[in-house]
């Protein structure tokens, strides 16, 4: 027997949603992923750009000082650059799927976009984690050292490279709370729609 049109429940989208809700919940998520997007694209653009050069006087021979230009850059550590790649692709993801939100029911395939969209989400959370703490264990490094494996500490040295990479590192782990809750209301969308 053949359903009757307009009594068919969609298999996922907001079918037991009104409009006033759906509109709610849409402008909440485009206002959270913006905010995401501003957060990842700030701590991708202040790490990318963290960069500061001291000269140091490492001898001195007769009267004359020898000096050493050092320079400290995001690229000297992998878990930096793979934090700006995180934080970079994150942005891009949060971009999309604030294009997606405004204009993806046009191009809806059977209520699919729900679920892609908190698959992806899920996956975005991830990366962003995964890089965050990776910079995180490398600024706790670069901040105390390690005297077991005889590293010593930089940051009493390039104090400004250190104060952006951790202004970076808050920005991250900020846009990961607001990934987090996106994460969230995307999961409880697919959830409600089933019902």
């Amino acid at each position: 027997m053949a359903p009757q049109s307009g009594t068919e429940k969609p298999m996922f989208g907001y079918g037991s949603i009104s409009c006033k809700a759906k509109s709610r919940w849409s402008w909440t998520l485009v206002g959270l992923r913006l905010l995401a997007f501003l957060a990842t694209a700030a701590a991708a653009v202040v790490m990318l750009l963290n960069k500061q050069t001291k000269t140091f006087v490492i001898a001195t021979v007769g009267t004359t000082p020898v000096n050493l230009t050092l320079t400290a850059k995001f690229q000297h550590t992998p878990a930096f650059v793979f934090f700006v790649v995180a934080n970079g692709l994150a942005s891009i993801h949060n971009l999309l799927m604030v294009m997606v939100d405004l204009f993806g029911s046009k191009v809806d395939y059977k209520g699919l976009r729900f679920a892609m969209i908190a698959i992806l989400d899920m996956l975005n959370v991830a990366l962003v984690s995964g890089g965050a703490n990776a910079a995180a264990f490398m600024a706790e490094l670069g901040k105390n050292g390690n005297s077991y494996a005889r590293w010593d500490k930089i940051c009493d040295r390039f104090g400004r490279f250190c104060d952006r990479g951790g202004g970076a590192l808050i920005a991250s782990f900020v846009a990961l709370a607001l990934m987090l809750i996106i994460s969230v209301i995307s999961i409880v969308k697919v959830l409600k729609s089933n019902k």
